[in-house]
């Protein structure tokens, strides 16, 4: 098992940048897969970014990709999610999650994070 914690989300104007953490606590973070996922309010959950175990293969949402870069530390159990240009469309909760493989679905993941507020002022 895995515990995820994010950190890193505020407010930020339109065409800013913002990174975000999720640090792991547990069992061996280098097993896991990790994807970032967001919600806004009243719409569903949809795919950020994921990365493999090894670090070398990353997927993106149409909606992000050229903007958004995940990536991940394991010597310090973190994965990060580098946001620039960022849109009014892009706020949301964000939570991070580890699972086996990659994948680009929530059911892709087992274990999940809190979450951690984005909010992108026009």
């Amino acid at each position: 098992q895995v515990q995820l914690v994010e950190s890193g989300g505020g407010l930020v104007q339109a065409g800013g940048s913002l990174r975000l953490s999720c640090a792991a606590s547990g069992r061996t973070f280098s097993t896991y897969a990790m994807g970032w996922f967001r919600q806004a309010p009243g719409k569903e959950q949809e795919f950020v970014a994921s990365i493999s175990r090894s670090g070398e293969t990353t997927s993106y949402a149409d909606s992000v990709k050229g903007r958004f870069t995940i990536s991940r530390d394991d010597a310090k159990s973190t994965v990060y999610l580098q946001m620039t240009s960022m849109k009014p469309e892009d706020t949301a909760v964000y939570s991070c999650a580890a699972g086996w493989r990659i994948g680009i679905t929530s059911r892709d993941f087992v274990y999940w994070g809190q979450g951690t507020q984005v909010t992108v002022s026009a």
